[in-house]
């Protein structure tokens, strides 16, 4: 059986910046479900802190995940989001 990779994302908005940074990445979700590869892409906000947003997302290699970040759609992302992003850590993570 092959093993998946499994992707945590944490992106923190700037302060004023959660609702706008959230639209983007809401745009993010159908486009990337119907990627080659994208078994799961969810993302999730804090409950205690709106400027704090998870993406948990499973793949099917690392290959397919990197044409998921060399797509256009996330390239659009980065680009609109510039500057109202505070910090952003993606961790690659193997089910045990």
């Amino acid at each position: 059986m092959t093993q998946t990779l499994t992707i945590v994302a944490r992106i923190e908005a700037q302060e004023g910046k959660a609702e706008f940074v959230k639209a983007e990445m809401l745009k993010l979700l159908e486009p990337t479900r119907k990627e080659v590869g994208c078994i799961q892409y969810d993302l999730h906000q804090d409950n205690d802190n709106p400027c704090v947003f998870v993406f948990h997302e499973q793949w099917e290699s690392e290959a397919l995940l990197q044409d998921h970040l060399d797509s256009a759609h996330i390239a659009e992302y980065v680009k609109a989001v510039d500057g109202s992003v505070a910090s952003f850590v993606l961790n690659r993570m193997t089910k045990l």
